[in-house]
């Protein structure tokens, strides 16, 4: 178990790309309530790009998680709605270098679901979460202690 999540990837399946098959989570789990890409500042949606709106609702997922003492490693599972998957598809790339610039290489279980339209109007993504913040620090402790008692 890396920190608090522990990636579940069953026998002989291929590795999945950008995304886990199954996250197990120790210690606190926060429900994040889905984020759109408004700015908290003016709370207005700045941008009608999807990437752009997708970066500022990963944002808003990681401020809320940090709000809770956690860091985006903490994020196990991710559920990301939109409104035009062609514009998704043809935004890949601008979204995985938002995803690197705030995730690194951490890719918790995700689904990506097309919708019709979301509560705010000109909202094109909304991102739901759930994360275990804080767990790394009780894996540490946890790992400490083992240390102490000689391990297993």
């Amino acid at each position: 178990m890396k920190g608090g999540l522990e990636i579940v990837q069953p026998v002989g399946w291929p590795a999945p790309r950008g995304y886990a098959n199954g996250v197990v989570t120790r210690g606190t789990t926060l429900h994040v309530a889905g984020q759109i890409g408004w700015d908290a500042a003016s709370g207005q949606i700045q941008s009608d790009d999807l990437a752009e709106q997708f970066a500022q609702a990963l944002d808003n997922v990681l401020a809320v998680v940090a709000a809770a003492g956690g860091e985006p490693g903490d994020v196990a599972r991710m559920t990301v709605y939109v409104t035009d998957l062609e514009a998704y598809r043809s935004s890949r790339a601008a979204i995985g270098a938002a995803w690197r610039a705030r995730f690194g290489k951490h890719f918790p279980a995700m689904a990506l679901v097309g919708v019709a339209g979301l509560v705010e109007p000109r909202a094109l993504v909304e991102i739901e979460a759930v994360a275990a913040p804080g767990a790394r620090g009780e894996a540490a402790a946890s790992d400490a202690r083992a240390g102490d008692e000689g391990g297993l």
